[in-house]
């Protein structure tokens, strides 16, 4: 099983030496993937709720500044040479799909392939109405610009039509170095997100589950993969357990449930700070390796 980091680089750690440092640091220590969250904006007062908090209420203060995930792992790329460039997650219902697919591409030519593209369809409606795009639909939304990514990475003569989105005729290249294109990974916990991943996905991301939280939607999903004649062979399972605490024991129990990637929270830190939070991952590390 591989050990991933989920990296919530925020004001004031958010700065070029502790983002250069975390993508050396752990490609150093053989972790697989660095992944990156996204919010454009963040508000002092907000009435959408919160998914993986009882109060509904987002871990972090209005003025955090996560840094936007694209640039980040372009910059990332430039410091780095194996280890697998992430976004976890980014919020494709709220973007243009065809600048995320030339961005996408770009990262994964200039990285040499080492792009994993994870997303969502968001949760805090106030963001939508700052960037102008509709809250309701955005599931459907998704669904549309997934396709639109997949045939501008995949086709030499890109187009589609749909409610959300019309793509003319057009060429985008450089194509992404990966074969068929960058792995897609679906986030959510819903019904609705797992029916993504059986659709249109390259994997499952999950935040906040604990192995035993693993069965029910893992047997939702494979009875949803059959229905499009896939199998969980065909996908990749991503879970991060967010802020619950990671321990040795609880690696174990994500490979005994069939994860094929735990995903570890460091929050940010000065460069100074993240060799020590690395390091402590190291049991978790060696338990995944098994």
């Amino acid at each position: 099983m591989k050990l991933g980091v989920f990296a919530a680089f925020a004001t004031p750690f958010a700065t070029p030496e502790g983002l250069a440092t975390l993508g050396r640091e752990a490609e150093s220590r053989g972790i697989e993937s660095l992944w990156l969250p996204e919010h454009v904006v963040l508000f002092d007062d907000y009435e959408s709720k919160y998914p993986y908090d009882p109060e509904g209420k987002f871990p972090a203060p209005p003025d955090a500044g996560l840094l936007e995930p694209l640039s980040s792992l372009a910059y990332l790329a430039a410091h780095t040479s194996t280890v697998r460039l992430a976004t976890g997650i980014l919020l494709l219902p709220q973007r243009n799909p065809v600048y995320t697919a030339k961005e996408v591409a770009n990262i994964d030519w200039l990285s040499g392939g080492r792009v994993d593209l994870g997303i969502g369809v968001g949760w805090l409606a106030e963001e939508f109405a700052t960037v102008n795009v509709p809250f309701p639909r955005r599931g459907a939304r998704a669904d549309e610009y997934i396709r639109v990514l997949k045939s501008l990475w995949t086709d030499d003569v890109s187009s589609f039509q749909g409610e959300f989105y019309d793509l003319p005729e057009s060429r985008m290249y450089p194509k992404p170095v990966q074969d068929p294109h960058p792995p897609i990974h679906v986030g959510g916990e819903s019904d609705a997100a797992l029916g993504r991943v059986a659709r249109l996905g390259d994997g499952w991301y999950t935040f906040n589950r604990t192995p035993e939280q693993l069965e029910e939607p893992l047997a939702t999903l494979d009875e949803l993969l059959e229905a499009e004649g896939r199998s969980r062979a065909d996908i990749q399972l991503s879970v991060c357990p967010y802020l619950s605490p990671l321990t040795p024991d609880t690696v174990v129990g994500y490979r005994e449930a069939g994860v094929d990637r735990v995903i570890a929270v460091v929050i940010g830190g000065t460069p100074d700070d993240i060799p020590g939070s690395l390091e402590a991952l190291e049991p978790c590390l060696e338990a995944a390796r098994g």
